[in-house]
């Protein structure tokens, strides 16, 4: 168990680098007007594989730790009125989730057919709102 939270720990790390790299790639591609190109693409793709990949850690995690076994067993009172317990086993899973989701839904648009500003659009601002939500989520002070 202990490697699991280790691996989720230093991911947090490579999901942020790889975003802001992508958020950054995007936005110079914006402000350029210049060709989506396959490092682009590929950027994103690596990005979206980290989360998801952090993702399914974290959910291994919440449902075996004994953390998450013993906010299970509390009520729902007893978890939303203990600050640390809330933060984990509330927000810090559902931020990550809708990261998540905004992160896949820019890497599917630029999928189509579309513009190459407009796959710099996409890019930045559902990567943007994902890392932001990621970035709000963390939480830092059990690091």
């Amino acid at each position: 168990m202990d490697i699991l939270v280790t691996v989720h720990s230093y991911l947090r790390w490579v999901v942020l680098v790889l975003g802001i790299i992508a958020l950054f790639k995007a936005s110079k591609g914006k402000t350029a007007k210049s060709p989506f190109t396959e490092s682009d693409r590929k950027i994103g793709l690596f990005f979206m594989i980290s989360c998801h990949t952090q993702l399914l850690i974290g959910l291994i995690l919440y449902f075996t730790s004994p953390f998450g076994i013993q906010a299970f067993s509390l009520g729902m009172k007893e978890v939303m009125g203990n600050a640390v317990y809330r933060k984990i086993a509330v927000e810090h899973v559902f931020m990550m989730i809708i990261a998540l989701v905004l992160i896949t839904m820019g890497y599917s648009k630029n999928k189509k057919d579309i513009p190459a500003l407009q796959k710099h659009k996409n890019a930045f601002l559902f990567f943007g709102l994902g890392i932001l939500l990621i970035l709000a989520g963390i939480p830092w002070n059990r690091m």
